[in-house]
């Protein structure tokens, strides 16, 4: 009695590279993703370490990066991974090249982009840890000879559609007379310098700078508001511009609500935090300091009775980092991470290694 006849194989739909790579880039953009596909044969490795898959699966998950971790701003610009393992990026993986004189201090992070002041050569340079891009850019004439002798701050951003342009702020403060000016906007190797002066009063709580019309405004708030603990700016729960003020055992959200027409914003508490309870912290004498604020993932980073916490402010879920008596401000780096190569050994069995 003969066999039954095989069948012919169908071509199926993962044969098709195209559409396998659709699939492969809508995959959680966590730092073992791409090295777990990659481990399915030698075909999914070639389309899951391709440098142009790469940077579409970057940006394909631009508006939901994951918190990688966090850079403290100290000179030495350690990095402190904050995923567990196999997504966890080991602290020396990113490192930035340095050459003599440089003295770095981190003004911020944003969209997978850090934002350095570079003090001894008084210059800026923004750093993509995950691709280790950097550029240094002069500080404008002017500017760079206040910034020596005064306090400097800033930020940077991703253009909008994400890529390689970015847009830098800085601002000047000149703490004897409480002046400060927005420096220079940049986008990939040309800038522009804009200068504004403002004196600030009681009651001052920042400066926003529009990006679109180039302008400078102050933020103010009630007197009321700042009296009774500190604040961080952030984004507004549902959109907008909101203020976290914290106390030693609580923490309030505001948002800034539309101006009257007397071009004058309120303010409006939504909701409090009661850290002791959350945190179960047993002596109400306590003190807790916000370190730093992840906007992108909606995570604050504080400190209390030597711990190093992560709250979520939406869920309220918390994780401990780690103990540490060593405060400095952090800067979040989420960002999209994208090196098959180390987590290969991670991850591949030794007899796997020929793939």
């Amino acid at each position: 009695m003969s066999s039954p006849r095989r069948q012919p194989r169908s071509s199926g739909t993962l044969e098709d590279d195209d559409i396998l790579s659709e699939i492969l880039l809508r995959l959680p953009p966590r730092p073992s993703s791409l090295p777990r596909a990659s481990l399915v044969c030698k075909r999914w490795h070639g389309l899951a370490s391709d440098p142009g898959f790469f940077r579409r699966f970057r940006r394909h998950h631009r508006r939901n990066p994951p918190l990688i971790g966090f850079f403290a701003s100290s000179d030495d610009l350690s990095f402190v991974p904050t995923l567990d393992d196999p997504d966890r990026v080991p602290p020396g993986r990113f490192s930035l090249e340095r050459v003599d004189g440089d003295r770095f201090m981190s003004l911020g992070c944003r969209h997978g982009l850090v934002l350095i002041f570079n003090i001894t050569p008084n210059q800026m340079l923004v750093w993509d840890p995950v691709t280790g891009d950097q550029h240094r850019l002069a500080i404008p004439l002017g500017i760079g000879t206040h910034a020596e002798k005064t306090t400097v701050n800033g930020a940077v951003l991703r253009a909008a559609g994400g890529g390689a342009n970015f847009q830098v702020v800085l601002t000047v403060a000149d703490n004897n007379t409480d002046e400060r000016s927005p420096a220079f906007t940049r986008q990939r190797l040309a800038y522009g310098a804009i200068s504004s002066q403002h004196r600030f009063r009681q009651g001052f709580l920042g400066v926003m700078f529009d990006l679109e019309k180039q302008s400078l405004a102050v933020i103010r708030v009630p007197m009321d508001m700042l009296e009774n603990g500190q604040f961080w700016i952030i984004r507004a729960e549902g959109g907008g511009l909101g203020l976290l003020l914290w106390t030693d055992s609580s923490i309030q959200l505001w948002k800034r609500k539309k101006t009257d027409c007397d071009g004058v914003a309120s303010w409006a508490l939504g909701r409090t935090i009661e850290l002791d309870k959350l945190l179960s912290l047993e002596s109400h004498q306590v003190s807790v300091i916000v370190l730093g604020f992840a906007e992108e993932n909606n995570v604050l980073f504080l400190w209390t009775c030597g711990i190093l916490f992560m709250v979520h402010l939406e869920s309220l879920q918390f994780k401990k980092l780690c103990e540490t008596n060593f405060l400095s401000h952090y800067h979040p780096l989420e960002s999209v991470y994208t090196s098959v190569s180390y987590h290969l050994f991670l991850l591949l069995p030794d007899n796997f290694l020929n793939i």
